[in-house]
């Protein structure tokens, strides 16, 4: 009886591994196809901004965020989910400004930005898997308000540590950071696009 619980337990967390991956999967897909979108629009402008002007960008999103879970009626035809793509696509566009710098003009072709946000999106995805091993699958029991504080929470830090010219004492940096803030993100777009 023991080992059938045990299987039954194994094949559970199996099988909540792979919906993960598989709605993970749907809610980046979705991120990247607006980014290569606004790219085909705008090409790569944003590449003259600092990082600290796109963790300003972040916050404003995630702020707009928590006041539309605060208010009763809405004067924007816009909800939570177009803001949380705009968080996860910032923050790949910041993690890639950490590692090329700004520039002082638009520098990469279309081709070039997709190579570094697809390996940046790999990476945070990456992250997510060893993380979501070790704490359990604990997000899918968050309500989608409590993971929009916590990316306040990490903006807040990361605009100390901007602060302190990007020095921690025995903290994670910036781009830890940035890819939580995306884990975070895709977590709530599945839980928004999974509601009844």
């Amino acid at each position: 009886m023991k080992t059938f619980s045990f299987l039954s337990e194994i094949y559970n967390k199996s099988n909540q591994v792979a919906q993960t991956e598989a709605q993970y999967l749907t809610a980046a897909t979705t991120c990247k196809s607006l980014f290569e979108q606004k790219m085909k629009d705008y090409g790569c402008a944003w590449r003259i901004l600092r990082p600290t002007s796109l963790t300003d960008q972040i916050f404003i999103k995630a702020q707009r965020i928590r006041t539309l879970q605060q208010l009763e009626t809405k004067k924007v035809d816009e909800g939570e989910v177009s803001e949380f793509i705009g968080i996860v696509n910032y923050s790949i566009m910041a993690l890639i400004q950490l590692e090329l710098g700004a520039a002082e003009q638009p520098d990469l072709s279309s081709e070039e930005v997709m190579v570094h946000y697809n390996k940046h999106a790999a990476a945070t995805k990456a992250l997510m898997e060893l993380k979501n091993h070790d704490y359990g699958e604990a997000w899918r029991d968050m309500r989608v308000s409590s993971l929009t504080d916590l990316i306040l929470q990490k903006l807040l830090r990361v605009k100390q540590i901007e602060n302190n010219e990007g020095k921690t004492l025995v903290s994670e940096g910036l781009e830890a950071n940035f890819q939580d803030m995306i884990n975070y993100a895709l977590f709530a777009l599945i839980h928004l696009n999974n509601q009844p």
